[in-house]
C-alpha cells in the first residue's frame, strides 16, 4: 500500500504571481532573491538535494529567471513544477487549506495598521472576560521584536501583549512563569470566541520565557483555527482508515481536523529528526503533513535572507537522510504555502508561486503544467493514496 508525505516550506516562495500587485508584492522571489543576495556575497547557494530534484528548475519556471549558482538544466529526479493560488489571500491557512483540496474563496478579516489596532468593544469585552489588567502593544508587529521592546513591562504589569500582522490573525503573547501558560490558553480561548464576529482566521497564543529585555518565544506556541469550511485531504485519508500524522502546526491551521496523530518540535531540524523517524514507521495508506515553520517565522518574516539561505542548506543536506527511509510506493511532495520574501520591505508575507517537487522510487522524472490552484497537489496524493477524490484540484500524476 502506498504511503504519502507533503513537506512543506513555510513561505518558501519562488516568484511573484500574476496578481500580486494587487497585494503589493510586484517583483517578489524568495528563492531567487535569496540566491541573488548569496551570489553577491560571494558564496552562491548551493542545494544539490532539491537542485537534482528540479527546485531550480521550477524557480524558472516560476519568474522566466535562473537562480544564480544554480547551473543543472536537465537530468532531473523528480516531477516539478510551480503552482498558484486560487485562494484570495496570502496567508497560512488559506494556503495549507488550499493544498488540502479546500481553497478560501473568500476574504478574511483583518486588524488594521492602526494605533490602537483592535476595537475597543473587543479588548474591553476580552478584559472583561479574563481578569486581565490591560493590555501592551495593541499594533501591528513582528512577535520577536515587541516581546523584547514590552517583556519587561509585562512582567511588572502583568498585561498580555496584544498584536496582529497582515495575516488574519490576533496574538497574544505572555510569559510562561510571570503570567502562567495556561491562563494564556484560556485567555486566547475566550479571544477565540470574540473575534467570531469579526471573519479572524487564528487568535494565535504566543508564549515566551528569558528576564530583562532578553526573552525567547518557546514551542509551547498554540493556534486557536477556525476549523476548514468543506472536508479536506486530511479527512479524506482519516474517513477511509487511514493515518494522518500532523508534525509542527499543521494540527492547529486544520483546527485538528483529520488528524490522527500530533507531533510537535522546537525548530526545523527537530521536526526533521521527527519526520526520519515517522518515514521508519508510517503504515500503509498514511498521509504525513509537516511545516518547517522556520523559514516563515525566524526568516522571512525577520527579514533575515542570511538566516533563510542556512536554513535551506540545512535542508537540503538532510534530504538523503530521509530519502534512504522511502519505501517502493511512497510519494513525497516538497511544497510552500505562500512566499515571504526577506529582501522584500516590510515583514509580511508575499503572493508568489509555490513549488510542486513531488518524488519518490517510482515516480518519473518530468516537467509538470503550471497548476491554477494549490489544490492539485492534494488531488495528486488523493488518487496516490486511492482515497475518496477531493472537491477542486486535477491530479497530476
Amino acid at each position: 500500500m502506498s504511503r504519502a508525505f507533503i513537506l512543506l516550506l513555510d513561505s518558501f516562495g519562488l516568484g511573484a504571481l500574476p496578481d500580486a500587485d494587487k497585494y503589493g508584492d510586484t517583483g517578489a522571489n524568495t528563492f531567487g532573491h535569496i540566491a541573488e543576495w548569496a551570489a553577491k556575497e560571494g558564496k552562491p547557494m548551493a542545494l544539490p538535494n532539491l537542485e537534482r530534484l528540479g527546485l531550480a528548475a521550477a524557480a524558472h519556471k516560476a519568474s522566466g529567471e535562473w537562480a544564480p549558482g544554480f547551473s543543472l538544466r536537465d537530468g532531473f529526479s523528480g516531477a516539478w513544477g510551480v503552482a498558484r493560488e486560487q485562494s484570495t489571500g496570502k496567508d497560512t491557512q488559506s494556503g495549507h487549506w488550499e493544498i488540502a483540496g479546500v481553497p478560501v474563496l473568500f476574504d478574511w478579516g483583518y486588524f488594521p495598521k492602526t494605533v490602537p489596532s483592535f476595537p475597543q468593544e473587543l479588548t474591553d469585552k476580552l478584559q472583561e472576560l479574563t481578569g486581565v489588567p490591560g493590555w501592551l502593544g495593541n499594533c501591528h508587529a513582528s512577535g520577536t521584536t515587541i516581546i523584547n521592546e514590552l517583556g519587561d513591562e509585562h512582567v511588572a504589569t502583568g498585561k498580555p501583549i496584544l498584536y496582529t500582522s497582515a495575516d488574519s490573525v490576533l496574538q497574544i503573547a505572555a510569559h510562561e512563569a510571570h503570567f502562567g501558560l495556561e491562563r494564556l490558553y484560556e485567555v486566547c480561548e475566550a479571544a477565540y470566541e470574540l473575534v467570531k464576529p469579526y471573519n479572524i482566521g487564528r487568535v494565535i497564543a504566543r508564549p515566551f520565557v528569558g528576564a530583562n529585555g532578553d526573552y525567547k518565544r518557546t514551542s509551547n506556541r498554540h493556534d486557536y483555527a477556525v476549523p476548514p469550511t468543506s472536508p479536506t485531504l486530511l479527512d479524506h485519508v482519516k474517513n477511509e482508515g487511514g493515518e494522518v500524522i500532523a508534525l509542527g502546526k499543521i494540527s492547529d491551521i486544520f483546527a485538528a481536523q483529520g488528524v490522527t496523530q500530533l507531533i510537535k518540535g522546537p525548530d526545523n531540524m527537530a521536526l526533521f529528526d521527527r519526520l526520519v523517524e515517522v518515514a521508519d514507521t508510517a503504515p500503509s495508506k498514511s498521509l504525513t503533513f509537516v511545516n518547517f515553520v522556520d523559514f516563515d517565522m525566524h526568516f522571512g518574516h525577520r527579514r533575515d535572507v542570511a538566516g533563510y539561505s542556512n536554513a535551506l542548506h540545512e535542508m537540503d543536506a538532510r534530504l538523503p537522510e530521509f530519502m534512504a527511509r522511502l519505501k517502493d510506493d511512497d510519494l513525497v511532495v516538497i511544497t510552500a504555502d505562500h512566499g515571504c520574501d526577506p529582501t522584500a520591505p516590510g515583514s509580511d508575507h508575499t503572493r508568489e508561486h509555490i513549488p510542486m517537487i513531488f518524488f519518490g522510487p517510482r515516480v518519473a522524472a518530468q516537467e509538470l503544467p503550471t497548476a491554477s490552484t494549490f489544490s492539485d497537489i492534494g488531488a495528486t496524493l488523493a488518487k496516490h493514496l486511492g482515497v475518496k477524490p477531493l472537491s477542486n484540484g486535477t491530479a497530476l500524476l
